[in-house]
């Protein structure tokens, strides 16, 4: 099993918002992503999206975009991120994710030897952080742990645990916050995440007290899957 990953696809079926107007770097990208997704994945293997999935406002408006994964191979996990405005009841969600489709919110799923979870995170706090910023942060926390501790309750002898967040769980100067000293308590091998779009860090995978980082986002990978991990 091969796993692979890819954020901010923003897709738009019933929201029409050409990503291109953000410059030549997305034009066409869809079909590329796709084009490489079906070169690339079996049905076997696994693919994350950390979140940023689709522009639409509703569910319902939503399931257009996924639909378009239904002839895809491979088993697709998804995060919420902070344009996923459709995203409100889990339960809601779940009811209309095509086969194949996994979404994970304060809870881990696990196939073969792997486990995944995750949450979309938030702004790390500085000098000038609002009370407002500090709330989101200490609930997505929170949130982190809860599907932490699924993961660890999920966990046998030889799994590993993958962390999939939608904001990268440090500053640009990759400083230890609430987030990372949870993904090193509870021993997660390798991080995901996207919502970058302006490279702030200086690469794409880098690792930090042990743990592997992965920056997913669309237009900074060329709108190609990054392989992960093949297990």
């Amino acid at each position: 099993m091969k796993i692979f990953a890819i954020s901010d696809l923003h897709l738009s079926v019933n929201n029409p918002k050409p990503m291109d107007i953000f410059g030549p770097a997305w034009e066409d990208y869809v079909e590329n992503v796709f084009a490489d997704w079906k070169e690339k994945v079996q049905s076997e293997d696994v693919v994350l999206m950390c979140g940023d999935f689709s522009w639409a406002m509703k569910l319902e408006e939503a399931k257009s975009d996924f639909d378009l994964f239904k002839t895809l191979p491979g088993t697709k996990i998804i995060i919420r991120g902070n344009h996923d405005f459709w995203w409100n009841s889990i339960s809601a969600l779940r009811k209309i994710l095509p086969k194949d489709f996994y979404a994970i919110q304060n809870d881990a799923i696990k196939i073969g030897k792997s486990i995944f979870c995750g949450t979309r995170g938030w702004l790390i706090p500085d000098d000038n952080f609002s009370a407002e910023n500090q709330k989101i942060f200490d609930r997505e926390v929170l949130r982190l742990e809860l599907s932490l501790k699924k993961a660890m309750g999920l966990k046998e002898h030889g799994d590993k645990i993958y962390c999939l967040m939608h904001y990268p769980p440090m500053n640009s100067q990759k400083e230890s916050n609430a987030f990372t000293n949870l993904i090193e308590n509870y021993s997660v091998d390798k991080v995901i995440y996207g919502h970058l779009h302006a490279k702030k860090f200086p690469e794409l995978f880098f690792v930090r007290n042990g743990v592997e980082y992965y920056l997913t986002s669309c237009d900074l990978v060329k709108h190609k899957l990054v392989l992960i991990d093949e297990v």
